[in-house]
């Protein structure tokens, strides 16, 4: 056996072992491993005990009220009448309106926000704003801002197909009252007051006007 086959084995000899090495390094899994992916027919499911659910609860709707309440069920029956109506927008525009019904009572401009009241609620603030007036007092008031908002309730009429939404606000806001002669009887303008209320809004759903009323007031 010449020197050049005895070579060549001794190469081949080394290959095998190496390709052997190789092989039980590369079977084992040690450290982190990025998982395979399912095939793209096949939908991804939940593991470790979650199961996928179709047509779950409108997490517009769960994310403020307890799923299958009075209130729940009469948010699915607005978005029925109405599906562009959406409970977080609608509750971003309670928040603004909350301010400017609140300073427009309290500067006594009932008249920028009678669009937004129903008649007896507007009565109620006007008959308010009166009494103070004729008592002589005006107030200076600032909106600190909304430190609580959520949905108290909700109801709506299949018949009229009018809703009702209920907000619970709680606001902090800074409020000096003062007499004829300029002087503070109430308030100061470092003492924040937190002011509690519980608004009812209503619209008739799927009609061309945009605007709820606020037709209640509580706290």
């Amino acid at each position: 056996m010449n020197s050049s086959l005895i070579q060549l084995l001794v190469l081949a000899g080394i290959a095998i072992f190496l390709i052997l090495k190789l092989k039980s390094v590369l079977g084992t899994r040690d450290g982190f491993e990025k998982p395979s992916l399912p095939p793209k027919d096949e939908p991804i499911r939940a593991r470790k005990g979650f199961e996928v659910i179709e047509g779950g609860p409108d997490r517009d709707i769960a994310d403020h009220t307890t799923e299958g309440s009075p209130a729940a069920k009469a948010l699915t029956a607005m978005k029925a009448a109405e599906p562009s109506f959406n409970v977080s927008e609608f509750l971003g525009g309670a928040r603004g309106a909350y301010e400017m019904i609140v300073m427009a009572f309290e500067s006594g401009d009932l008249a920028s926000v009678k669009a937004f009241l129903a008649p007896d609620v507007y009565e109620t603030f006007e008959e308010a704003v009166r009494a103070r007036e004729d008592q002589g007092l005006t107030v200076e008031a600032k909106f600190i801002g909304i430190r609580e908002l959520t949905l108290h309730d909700a109801s709506f009429d299949p018949t009229t197909r009018e809703g009702e939404v209920a907000v619970r606000f709680v606001g902090e806001l800074t409020s000096v009252v003062r007499d004829k002669m300029g002087e503070i009887v109430e308030g100061g303008t470092s003492q924040i007051k937190r002011q509690r209320d519980v608004w009812t809004f209503a619209r008739q759903m799927g009609s061309n006007d945009p605007n709820w009323l606020l037709v209640a007031t509580g706290d």
